[in-house]
């Protein structure tokens, strides 16, 4: 009997240890539970807009200090500017209407994305592209408050081929990229120079139509001067008669994808290109922006919102604007705002992971897990999963990187249906894309010195820096999560 006792209290000891999980030979299995919480990771997430094709809305009107932190999951806020905004003058920039922002909200640990307009054809914005452009001698359009064209109306939208008019772009795009080229904490820019709105049409404004070579010309512009950051174009540069050739072109560019027309209408009609998605978010971020909320809300368009998250499973989205007040939007959709938080861009969740109960200094250490990727679209900054050891003080004491593996390989499905890839012991139920356990080499005893250790999961760089948030509990407030821990022994 007592050694029965001794059995179930070590079976116990060992739970114990393991956490969420048990043991099964001498090893530990845990299987841990998705949090449920919203990520802030790279190149993801909600994306507030702070201007939108002026300089009144929308958390513009926010004081300096409140950046609304009970919106969960906004890794981003969208500047959408005039280029009259920011050279009223040729030569002359006002950069302060983008820094202060810009500042402001990189200090709370967002990143900032821009698109630079040259027509608006509102009479609040008669002229986006500047004025001077026009006196050098660049040919446009003037428009009445009905978008009819007339020489003496008050609104002017440049001819988008003009060749005077492209040489003032290229000099103001240059002058952009000089200053927030390749900035860590600018996300992306819109190709926003052509069209109205920036968004690659003239249905709104002059209804002229322009070729492929037209759009072409102006992605050309911007590739020639922002030679890092990811350039975004928009769905709208194939209507018009253009089909999809100015999109092939921009694929082939290394350009991503963004619509800014979901839910202008509704049901069936609620949005139009997904199927063109395929070319971009296997490799790059797609992005997404809804109607203005409230016109979306009192056309009955939106209805209870549940086709913004169909489109984000169709378009495999990684990033979504707030189109609206965000504290007004949030109160009217919290229980879909946490539904999208669930599937928008990538969601790494650890499913299982196991590992010796004891090993030895300096010998081998054999480490399983299962991964799933939860979300709608890949893990496109990669990382590799990492095991990290900490002391009773909480010092790292030993940092194991699994560099053959990446996260980036992890396949998207539908929601709790993406195939999980593991690290385990290959055997019959070996799956095709399973790996075989990882075994890393202990450092001897005097560097890693005999004794209990908590266990780490983290998933970032070569070196070991985690860098992507996992919705696991028991996180270290580095991106570092407890999974349990191990007995180091003396080297035998």
């Amino acid at each position: 009997m007592k050694n029965v006792r001794e059995i179930v209290w070590s079976f116990l000891l060992l739970l114990a240890t393991a956490g969420l999980g048990g043991a099964q030979s001498d090893r530990i299995i845990v299987h841990p539970k998705d949090t449920g919480g919203a990520l802030i990771n790279p190149g993801m997430g909600w994306m507030f807009h702070h201007y939108d094709n002026n300089l009144t809305t929308y958390t513009v009107n926010l004081t300096p200090s409140d950046t609304v932190p009970e919106f969960l999951g906004v890794s981003s806020v969208y500047m959408r500017l005039d280029w009259s905004d920011l050279e009223p003058e040729e030569g002359k920039f006002n950069w302060s209407i983008v820094d202060t922002p810009m500042q402001k909200w990189v200090d709370a640990g967002k990143t900032v994305a821009f698109r630079l307009c040259t027509s608006e054809a509102e009479l609040s914005q008669p002229y986006a592209t500047p004025r001077w452009v026009e006196k050098a001698g660049a040919k446009g359009y003037h428009l009445t408050r009905q978008l009819e064209i007339t020489p003496d109306g008050p609104m002017w939208e440049p001819d988008f081929e003009d060749p005077i008019f492209l040489q003032k772009l290229d000099h103001f795009l240059a002058a952009a990229a000089a200053r927030y080229d390749g900035n860590p904490h600018v996300a992306f820019i819109d190709v926003g120079s052509f069209g109205v709105w920036g968004e690659g049409h003239t249905v709104a404004s002059t209804k002229k139509p322009y070729s492929v070579a037209a759009i072409r010309r102006h992605i050309d512009l911007y590739k020639k001067n922002f030679k890092h950051t990811l350039l975004v174009a928009n769905d709208d540069f194939m209507i018009q008669g253009r089909g999809i050739e100015a999109l092939g072109y921009a694929r082939d560019q290394g350009l991503s994808l963004r619509d800014d027309s979901i839910l202008v209408q509704g049901g069936t009609e609620a949005y139009f290109h997904a199927y063109l998605a395929y070319n971009f978010w296997p490799r790059v971020p797609v992005i997404l922006e809804s109607e203005h909320y409230g016109p979306s809300k009192t056309s009955g368009a939106w209805g209870d919102g549940h086709l913004f998250l169909q489109a984000i499973e169709d378009y495999h989205a990684s990033y979504l604007t707030v189109h609206w007040y965000p504290r007004e939007y949030l109160e009217a959709n919290r229980e879909l705002i946490n539904r999208i938080n669930m599937r928008l861009g990538y969601r790494l969740e650890l499913v299982e992971a196991s590992w010796p109960a004891e090993v030895a200094a300096a010998g081998p250490m054999p480490i399983g897990y299962r991964w799933r990727n939860a979300g709608v679209a890949p893990c496109l900054p990669g990382g590799h999963p990492t095991i990290t050891l900490k002391d009773a003080q909480g010092g790292i004491a030993g940092v194991f990187v699994d560099e053959d593996f990446s996260v980036r390989e992890l396949p998207v499905g539908p929601p709790d249906q993406a195939m999980i890839i593991s690290r385990k012991e290959l055997g019959a139920k070996t799956e095709e894309n399973d790996k075989p356990l990882v075994e890393f080499t202990l450092p001897p005893a005097h560097i890693l010195k005999p004794g209990t250790y908590d266990l780490y999961v983290s998933v970032g760089t070569a070196t070991g820096e985690p860098v992507l948030a996992l919705p696991l509990a028991n996180d270290d407030e580095h991106r570092r999560y407890r999974l349990g821990s191990i007995k180091v022994a003396a080297e035998k």
